[in-house]
């Protein structure tokens, strides 16, 4: 199973929302997805129309051990894409994780216990901070993807990211690499937008997807009916550069591969 953390520790650059409609896009095209909701906030839970009330179990008791993912997912709305729901409970979780064994890998521990061939790959969907539950989900992933709003503050993090990402890497995951940074909330109204981008784009290269995806009211309308905004209004700019960035992720994930075949 690919696992791909979704992790930036500002709050508000549309973690939440690309995990999802990410999600959404891979299940459209046939793959066994799941989304682990790794946020107290439990915004991805709420965004795939599941209430807490329906949160029996969760990744607050799949990192204290106190149950297997198996055990907590919930099916969502959307065929092929299953849930591994948040409740308020998971924000004590970095003050329990102190006290105990193996404190950054439980998560991965969790993953590696997972029957082979239940899901083709897994979104995680981090909270904005680069604690413990951040660090379990980076030393979980095979892959990590940025989500970076396309203003000055939001490049203000990133280099703390990308430290955080090589300690991981010589810590505890060497095998962790970066998928992509994919910049959202840009609006060509505003010449910062453009100033960010292009600034984001010459310090990573390649790294950036070419896919930008701009602020958009449907994507934000969408979680409050419980829908990813692929299905609350496929056609709105949103939805259509979310589709974009799924192909350029697939892209991605899939070349190693034909690499190794050639």
């Amino acid at each position: 199973m690919i696992r791909i953390a979704v992790a930036n520790q500002k709050g508000g650059v549309g973690k939440t929302t690309t995990a999802i409609n990410l999600a959404t896009a891979l299940a459209a095209i046939g793959w066994k997805v799941l989304l682990a909701d790794l946020d107290p906030q439990g915004n991805a839970s709420t965004g795939l129309g599941v209430p807490p009330s329906a949160r029996y179990r969760s990744t607050y008791d799949v990192v204290l051990g106190h149950a297997a993912i198996a055990d907590a997912v919930i099916s969502t709305k959307v065929p092929l894409l299953d849930l591994l729901p948040a409740t308020v409970d998971l924000s004590g979780a970095e003050v329990e994780l102190v006290g105990l064994d193996h404190r950054t890998d439980r998560l991965k521990r969790a993953f590696d216990a997972v029957a082979s061939g239940r899901w083709d790959i897994c979104l995680i969907d981090c909270p904005p901070s680069l604690g413990l539950l951040t660090v379990n989900a980076l030393v979980s992933a095979n892959q990590l993807l940025v989500p970076l709003q396309c203003e000055f503050f939001a490049l203000e993090g990133l280099s703390q990211l990308l430290q955080t990402v090589e300690r991981i890497r010589v810590s505890f995951n060497p095998s962790l690499s970066i998928l992509g940074v994919a910049l959202t909330m840009f609006d060509r109204r505003n010449n910062l937008s453009q100033a960010v981008a292009d600034d984001v784009r010459a310090c990573l290269g390649g790294a950036v997807f070419d896919t930008v995806v701009p602020r958009n009211v449907r994507l934000s309308e969408a979680p409050s009916h419980g829908l990813p905004a692929l299905i609350y209004d496929l056609k709105c700019p949103g939805s259509e550069a979310y589709i974009r960035l799924a192909r350029e992720m697939l892209a991605r994930l899939q070349r190693p591969v034909a690499e190794q075949a050639a």
